[in-house]
């Protein structure tokens, strides 16, 4: 029980500490469980529901690290355009397949 108790207390302490990380690890685990979802049951809702959560907390994390830069800045930006252009490319094959 103490181990379940701590990882809610390290939520809670992260998303007081600094909220729009919190909502930004917070889609990203959202997006990984849809993609996952959408890997086993091939459906494309939830293809579309992952990756536009991936393509909102991309936009998320390139606003945030402009506005207000970390010491990580260029591996943020880097990571967030990837995951960025990678979601476009699955909403183009999408649209592709259609």
């Amino acid at each position: 029980m103490r181990f379940w108790r701590f990882w809610f207390q390290t939520f809670v302490i992260s998303s007081q500490y600094n909220p729009p990380r919190f909502v930004e690890l917070l889609m990203l685990m959202l997006a990984i469980a849809m993609l996952a979802i959408a890997t086993v049951i091939p459906d494309r809702p939830f293809l579309v529901l992952g990756l536009s959560l991936v393509v909102g907390a991309s936009i998320s994390i390139l606003v945030r690290e402009a506005i207000a830069p970390s010491p990580q800045t260029r591996i943020t930006q880097i990571t967030a355009l990837l995951l960025l252009i990678i979601s476009i490319y699955g909403f183009a094959d999408i649209i592709k397949t259609l």
